[in-house]
């Protein structure tokens, strides 16, 4: 955050098949060198691929991955006294959906052997359902959050 000058949010655009801001931010997560057409192409194969497999729309398993994978608290270094405590804090709406916007990204990308779509596809698929790595990158954040709950009180 810039000290002197106000800090503006980025408005992201709706994607142009759905209309949700939501999958236009996740597509521009998605993109790499400017290559939104590319982005795009991986984002909405993985949706039909996601279509087939449940027979459900493919919005509400997108959402729903998004909604498991966004993290409530997680942990800040602070230094006190000479020593680092990892702090935990409350995570607000907008970083929340971003690391897990990011977690999800991360783990369909680590998925070798398979395309990018297919990939993606898995991943948001497991998200939905409560698996996968992006979950378990939550948990795994909730987890050192709990076990650093003695430390809260140098939240500040």
């Amino acid at each position: 955050m810039p000290r002197r000058r106000v800090f503006f949010k980025r408005k992201y655009e709706a994607d142009p098949v759905y209309g949700d801001i939501l999958i236009g931010k996740f597509i521009n997560m998605l993109m790499k060198q400017g290559k939104k057409g590319l982005a795009q192409k991986i984002f909405y194969k993985s949706l039909e691929i996601i279509k087939q497999k449940t027979g459900k729309p493919p919005e509400e398993s997108f959402r729903k991955a998004i909604a498991n994978t966004k993290p409530m608290l997680e942990v800040k270094p602070r230094r006190v006294g000479g020593a680092t405590y990892q702090v935990p804090i409350e995570v607000n709406e907008s970083r929340g959906m971003s690391l897990a916007i990011r977690w999800i990204i991360t783990a369909a990308k680590q998925k070798k052997g398979k395309p990018m779509a297919a990939g993606l596809a898995e991943e948001l698929l497991d998200a939905s359902n409560n698996k996968g790595a992006a979950v378990k990158k939550r948990e795994d954040t909730h987890k050192m959050a709990d076990a650093n709950r003695a430390f809260a009180h140098y939240r500040w």
